[in-house]
């Protein structure tokens, strides 16, 4: 879901900004005298975007201000979820954890994910490790960066983080499940030399 969100968030931005530079930039070349082609909204430099005839062209229409009034709703209730898609917290920051009297206990989601990364940092081959969880209180899910020192085969270093770590996480938490996407990066080193 939240790969579907930034992408909508990035396709909608570049879209706004592909927009908003294509009228700005043709405004900007008709008022500095360049031609326009016949088909364009504006004929020349003292041409306004809407003319008043254009402007109350359907005012005396019965259906032009409901469509109006219903397509700004539309634009701002858009507007509004986006808005909030982008400013919502994305971080996990606490952990609804299982103790088996039908109450359950709250864990701060940093105190798991401190533990998380540095379990996985300890695993062999990991120079460095951060951990962020995201999801739900009821159903986290994890995200992990591993750095790789040189030389480390990137298949071990996922299942050992695997293996270990989520699992140790997955089963101190109580929790059925712990996906987790996990990005790995080998460490820069300096060149060997062969002879």
């Amino acid at each position: 879901m939240r790969a579907v969100l930034r992408l909508v968030n990035r396709v909608l931005i570049g879209l706004v900004g592909l927009v908003l530079l294509v009228i700005g930039g043709s405004v900007l070349a008709v008022g500095l005298g360049l031609d326009p082609p016949s088909w364009w909204i504006h004929d020349s430099r003292n041409d306004v975007l809407l003319s008043d005839a254009e402007r109350t062209r359907w005012r005396d229409e019965g259906w032009w201000w409901p469509t109006v009034i219903a397509v700004l709703a539309v634009l701002v209730l858009l507007a509004l979820w986006w808005l909030t898609s982008v400013l919502r917290r994305r971080r996990l920051t606490e952990v609804l954890v299982d103790t088996g009297d039908g109450e359950g206990a709250l864990l701060r989601g940093r105190a798991l994910e401190g533990v998380l990364a540095s379990e996985a940092a300890g695993l062999e081959g990991v120079q460095r490790a951060q951990v962020h969880l995201t999801g739900r209180r009821g159903a986290p899910e994890a995200r992990a960066r591993l750095l790789l020192q040189p030389h480390v085969d990137p298949g071990t270093a996922l299942n050992d983080l695997t293996a270990q770590a989520l699992a140790h996480a997955r089963n101190s938490a109580g929790l059925a499940a712990l996906p987790t996407e996990v990005r790995l990066r080998g460490a820069k080193h300096r060149a060997e030399r062969v002879t």
